[in-house]
């Protein structure tokens, strides 16, 4: 079993009418969460619209999901700052989460040196596990390689969220890096495929919002040599990978919407992203009503 789970859902944070935090709508959809297919949650990630979420509304969070469930809790509590990214990784160990995942620093786009001391830095000031997030899509800096191979020697980075789209890149790390350090795919459309060639231990996922037992499905036939099984359920699972992000909505506009949609209450996304287009809600429910038919 992976450390972590080897589904973790990307969990989107409730907000109220007005725009506050909803702790207790976040309680509510991380036990509804792990109820239905998820067995590890990611906390004030991109997908919790982390950069609109104040230091204290994070700390909040975590400690009521750590208090609401009893699967691994991982905090996102990377930001472009490296001091600021080792305060928010002390105070969720003070929460008492199970790990943290730390971003690529962005916008600023350090070098590989100042990548690798970044990620050195913020380790060494926690006993939490740390996985890395690559997502140059994002950050506008992919982690090389060799970079990685040079942290393999920091006992706790633990694994990557490995959101590079680059199933042989994903391969050629795995040939590289210890065995104790775990791969999970940082994209849905991308989890079979690096399952299957990179050895990626699970996802952590967006879909699993509304899919999470679907995908738990897929992952558990990859581990049984069921690449068959597994190739129809991520037949299934195609809409809905299309449906979590786009330009006219990115994540987690989609999400947000599906969870509504679903009775969930949690409410609109904060500026920049915003509220939801029209028809978003319709699409929404094509992609349910599809999902559940097959």
């Amino acid at each position: 079993m992976p450390r972590f789970g080897a589904v973790m859902t990307a969990m989107v944070t409730p907000f109220d009418d007005d725009g506050a935090l909803n702790v207790d709508a976040a309680v509510k959809l991380a036990k509804w969460l792990t109820e239905n297919g998820s067995d590890g949650l990611v906390v004030t990630g991109t997908t919790g619209e982390a950069p609109v979420l104040t230091d204290d509304e994070d700390v909040e969070l975590w400690r009521a999901v750590v208090e609401a469930v009893t699967v691994p809790v991982i905090a996102g509590c990377g930001t472009n700052d490296t001091r600021h990214s080792i305060e928010l990784t002390k105070r969720a160990e003070d929460c008492g989460v199970d790990g943290a995942l730390i971003v690529t620093p962005y916008y600023n786009r350090p070098s590989q040196t100042g990548i690798e001391a970044h990620f050195r830095a913020v380790a060494s000031e926690t006993k939490l596990p740390i996985l890395v997030y690559d997502i140059a899509i994002r950050t506008g800096r992919r982690i090389a390689r060799e970079t990685f191979v040079r942290l393999s020697d920091v006992d706790n980075i633990v694994g990557v969220k490995d959101a590079a789209l680059d199933v042989a890149g994903s391969s050629a790390l795995r040939a590289e890096m210890p065995d104790a350090f775990e791969i999970y795919s940082g994209n849905d459309d991308q989890t079979l495929a690096l399952m299957a060639s990179a050895g990626a231990v699970g996802v952590i996922s967006v879909a699993s919002h509304w899919a999470g037992v679907h995908m738990a499905e897929m992952v558990a036939a990859v581990e049984k040599g069921d690449l068959a099984h597994a190739r129809a359920v991520n037949t299934r699972l195609l809409p809905s990978y299309d449906f979590e992000t786009s330009d006219a909505a990115p994540n987690p506009i989609p999400t947000k919407t599906m969870m509504r949609v679903m009775g969930h209450d949690v409410g609109q996304c904060r500026l920049p992203m915003g509220p939801a287009p029209a028809g978003l809600e319709d699409e929404a429910r094509r992609v349910l009503a599809d999902l559940q038919r097959g």
